[in-house]
């Protein structure tokens, strides 16, 4: 806990001004349904952050919200350009999450930045051509350790492809939530400190997600953050 307070003490500069409530929220809270569909890689397909935020949607608006998550693990930006009608589109959503920036920058792929942003930005666009209306939010996850140059996991410039997101969004004024400043602040007190939320290095555990990212989308969707327990 001392460790979590130090990251928040860090990054209180950041948390200053509270955000207002995004358009989704604010349907929901006017009895709206809305479908909420999350794309992007291992750490959305199997990241306990989907349905710890699924669950506290479900909570505070209970009956209102179905989810769809149309990610899958080992996959990157091209694979989902290719694949948003059937994982995306179909469901119609309101909201779509988005994060591919932490597997477009695995070299062995063979993305570059450019090819990176041409992909995010096709997504966005054919995502508001079906539906003007839905709501993107663009994600920003967390740092990856102990993958050295010649691991085929490597990635080298993981901060620009991060950077496309950011900048990205900013262009097309859309929520980005980024959780970089939070888990930077983590590793920077120590690899320990750091592995004891992500322990392979790559994926945050329960705990992670429960403790620092989840408790950060709530607050960028102007939702007060309360505890969640993971199972």
């Amino acid at each position: 806990m001392r460790i979590l307070a130090l990251i928040f003490t860090l990054c209180s500069p950041m948390l200053a001004v509270e955000p207002t409530q995004h358009p989704f929220v604010a349907r929901l809270g006017a009895g709206a349904p809305q479908k909420i569909v999350f794309y992007g890689t291992s750490l959305t397909a199997k990241g306990a952050w989907v349905p710890q935020l699924s669950q506290a949607l479900e909570k505070r608006f209970p009956g209102l919200v179905s989810f769809a998550n149309g990610a899958r693990s080992g996959q990157h930006s091209r694979w989902g350009m290719q694949n948003l009608d059937a994982n995306v589109l179909a469901h119609q959503p309101d909201v779509v999450f988005i994060e591919f920036s932490v597997n477009d920058a695995v070299e062995r792929f063979q993305i570059t930045v450019d090819e990176a942003r041409r992909n995010l930005e096709t997504m966005i666009d054919r995502i508001l051509a079906a539906n003007p209306k839905t709501g993107i939010i663009l994600q920003v996850m967390n740092p990856v350790i102990g993958r050295p140059p010649g691991h085929a996991s490597h990635r080298r410039e993981l901060s620009r492809y991060q950077d496309i997101y950011r900048e990205v969004g900013r262009e097309h004024g859309l929520l980005v939530i980024d959780h970089m400043p939070a888990w930077t602040a983590l590793l920077e007190s120590g690899e320990k400190a750091f592995r004891a939320y992500v322990p392979d290095g790559i994926h945050p555990s329960a705990k992670g997600y429960s403790e620092i990212v989840v408790p950060e989308i709530l607050r960028r969707l102007g939702l007060e953050a309360r505890p969640i327990h993971p199972e």
